[in-house]
């Protein structure tokens, strides 16, 4: 997939109106998914995306300790400024595309490396363990 068609992607899965939108949209979820990925799984997926959206992915260096997948979106509302609603939605957009991109082999390991929370916001169900009561 080219950079243009990502976005294109990404304008008609997150509704925008522009591709200018969707390309914002991107660098801020790329971003923040860049300060969240790491190890063996980081370079695989850079390596998956186009080079315009892998840019502001390595740009970023990795947390200490990872959110989960409700205090990546509170943190991207709070780092960009919109509501968590719509910092949801962009994400849901954007991470959508790039679960297609990373392929499901590879997004089994970023999802493994990540807190809970995180396998809806790629479009995924999050099945869960049964707790003892």
């Amino acid at each position: 997939m080219t950079y243009r068609q990502m976005l294109e992607t990404v304008r008609y899965e997150g509704a925008y109106p522009t591709a200018d939108r969707a390309e914002e949209a991107v660098h801020r979820v790329m971003a923040a998914l860049g300060r969240q990925v790491t190890g063996d799984e980081r370079v695989a997926l850079a390596h998956c995306l186009p080079v315009e959206a892998a840019l502001p992915f390595t740009a970023q260096v990795p947390d200490s300790t990872p959110l989960t997948g409700w205090g990546f979106v509170k943190d991207l509302a709070a780092r960009s400024g919109a509501t968590p609603a719509t910092s949801r939605w962009e994400t849901g957009a954007v991470l959508s595309v790039v679960a297609r991109l990373a392929g499901s082999e590879l997004l089994d390991r970023i999802l493994d490396g990540l807190p809970e929370g995180w396998a809806l916001l790629f479009g995924r169900a999050e099945l869960r363990q049964p707790q003892a009561a």
